[in-house]
């Protein structure tokens, strides 16, 4: 049987000039087999070519590896200068090219600073393979809502008053390009990258959040509750939070009606897989459930949770205190924080494998009392008490119908009902005096688990307390980072969204964290965007033919590079060295060069 001639190693690299439209196009021409056997060739463009072979390259060849684009084989004619000196050749004096341009770099200049203090930008470089202006576009995506809070849609119009990381136009098609290429291949090398970063026994808080989309052929969309009370449906996404380097070091989505307490297994699995170790993890009341605290005990997960009071081993601990001197008998008493506290060892063993039996790890239950807070808890009771009856007595006398008998048993939750079966007409209901006592016996009262840690109940608590900052993470990634919405339609572009926005998450969290921890920035500023506000006044100027050039820091500018750590470049500072040369050398150790404070 006659065989074609073999195909040479080099050819599905070859470029070769492909016309559609009216455009000339640089490309590679794919092979694809048919189901019938048959053969078929599609272009795969790489950019395109103007009348004087000059090769324009777009998003495609940018987006590829250095490796990738090193294999192309280009038409010896053919003009490759703005291909070149992407990062991939060494380059000597750099002059500006193109046209002239004046725009603001401050932003851009303190977010780059960050991006390399927290080592975000060399964590991208080693996930995308040293790919210098893939990662560019990635770091421009995660800059541009935090500076202006805008679409994506106006985000190529920003780059022309704005310096971003990115030369590359960034318009709606490059963005998709751009965020369908990010796979989960890249989620997880970022992951691993990031855990080389976590120190042992980091606090980290663990959380979710609900997050309103438009795209509605998304997988996991769920009506579920929207706490926005939009007509949208929603999506979840988990993001674990260190309190110690005040970071998020993990996210992953999730379906929108999907509970707290059933994501602990997988948020676990995936930490493992990421190669996260020796995380404490703090979560809320939530999370909490007897499958998820016999999975604790037997992965051996440290843990600090808060718990129900009303149900288990907690309502049991209220039950023996004795409340009849108006304070908890037997509690001990802590004066800064006006709370009873106490705490109880408890013991529990799983089954393991085979006959094996695993016992907690300094499981305990640390129970606190506030008099105030029983105070307020009974008053509410009782409140809900009167309303509820009030409801009911109005349905007894105007004998509507009722509909939906589970909704309503679930909003007079402390009244028992008898409904008319025939007629669906409520006609008695009184008080459920077992749940009035549950609730008016664990009034004042809450408590919190601990696993695998020595804390007393006051460290507990303030170690449980810092998950506060997680709240604040979600406030930024919905507020200055824009991203309360999914605005967009498939799962490919979903996933990239996700995944940029989580770097921009990293490098805004980082931002705050030094805000708060700075007492001049604190009280000269109000918020972080107020902070990158201040520094928009500094620009980048470049000319063609000439080196580029930063306009002066001056004012607070010069306060938030000193809060943040970083070097003012070259010739900006308000400081001058005179470049005078003595005219009458003397022998010894040579003078040292005059400065000059310039005002600032």
């Amino acid at each position: 049987m006659r065989t074609g001639r073999p195909v040479k190693k080099e050819t599905p690299y070859k470029i070769i000039g492909h016309t559609n439209g009216g455009r000339r196009y640089a490309s590679t021409k794919i092979a694809i087999v048919g189901e019938d056997g048959k053969k078929q060739y599609r272009h795969k463009h790489w950019g395109t070519v103007d009348d004087d072979n000059r090769f324009h390259p777009n998003t495609t060849y940018f987006n590829a590896s250095p490796a990738e684009r090193a294999k192309l084989i280009f038409p010896a004619e053919w003009i490759l200068d703005e291909a070149r000196g992407r990062g991939e050749d060494k380059r000597g004096r750099v002059e500006y090219s193109k046209d002239d341009v004046d725009r603001q770099y401050g932003t851009t200049w303190l977010l780059d600073k960050v991006a390399d203090a927290t080592g975000v930008r060399s964590d991208l470089l080693k996930v995308f393979d040293n790919n210098e202006e893939k990662v560019n576009q990635i770091l421009t995506m995660a800059y541009f809502p935090f500076i202006d809070n805008l679409s994506y849609s106006q985000l190529s119009r920003w780059q022309k008053e704005v310096k971003a990381p990115t030369d590359i136009a960034m318009t709606p098609k490059a963005v998709t390009l751009l965020t369908q290429s990010i796979t989960e291949q890249n989620r997880m090398d970022l992951f691993r990258k990031r855990a080389a970063r976590v120190g042992k026994d980091e606090l980290c808080a663990v959380d979710s959040t609900s997050i309103s989309t438009y795209g509605f052929n998304l997988v996991d969309i769920r009506w579920g509750r929207n706490k926005e009370h939009l007509p949208l449906r929603q999506t979840v996404e988990v993001v674990v939070y260190s309190i110690t380097s005040h970071m998020p070091i993990f996210y992953i989505e999730l379906p929108g009606n999907m509970p707290d307490s059933r994501t602990v297994e997988l948020i676990m699995k995936e930490l493992e897989h990421a190669g996260f170790r020796n995380l404490i993890l703090i979560t809320d009341r939530g999370y909490e459930s007897l499958k998820n605290l016999e999975l604790y005990i037997s992965k051996r997960q440290k843990v600090i949770t808060s718990v129900k009071v009303g149900q288990g081993d907690v309502l049991k601990k209220i039950k023996a205190i004795d409340l009849s001197s108006g304070i908890p008998e037997g509690m001990l008493y802590d004066p800064k924080s006006e709370l009873f506290y106490s705490q109880y060892d408890c013991k529990y063993s799983v089954k393991g494998n085979g006959d094996n039996v695993i016992e907690a790890d300094r499981l305990r239950i640390n129970l606190y009392f506030s008099v105030e807070g029983r105070a307020h808890a009974i008053t509410a009771m009782q409140n809900d008490i009167a309303e509820q009856t009030a409801i009911a007595q109005r349905l007894v006398d105007s004998e509507d119908t009722i509909v939906d008998e589970k909704s309503l048993a679930r909003q007079l939750n402390l009244l028992t009902l008898t409904i008319n079966d025939k007629k669906h007409t409520l006609t008695k209901f009184e008080v459920d005096s077992e749940k009035r006592d549950v609730r008016l016996k664990t009034s004042g009262f809450f408590a919190s688990k601990t696993i695998g840690l020595d804390l007393d109940p006051m460290q507990a608590m303030d170690n449980y307390g810092m998950r506060d900052e997680q709240e604040k993470c979600f406030q930024l990634q919905k507020g200055p980072l824009n991203h309360d919405r999914t605005r967009c339609w498939s799962e490919s572009s979903k996933h990239g969204r996700m995944f940029i926005c989580f770097i921009g998450l990293i490098l805004a969290s980082y931002v705050r964290s030094v805000w708060e921890s700075s007492e001049y920035l604190r009280k000269k500023f109000g918020s972080t965007e107020s902070v990158l506000a201040e520094m928009r006044t500094i620009r980048c100027i470049e000319h063609k033919g000439r080196l580029k050039f930063v306009t002066p820091f001056v004012g607070d500018q010069l306060e938030i590079c000193k809060a943040f750590n970083f070097d003012i470049p070259a010739g900006c500072a308000p400081a001058y060295t005179s470049k005078a040369k003595s005219k009458t050398p003397k022998r010894g150790r040579p003078a040292k060069p005059k400065t000059e404070a310039q005002e600032i």
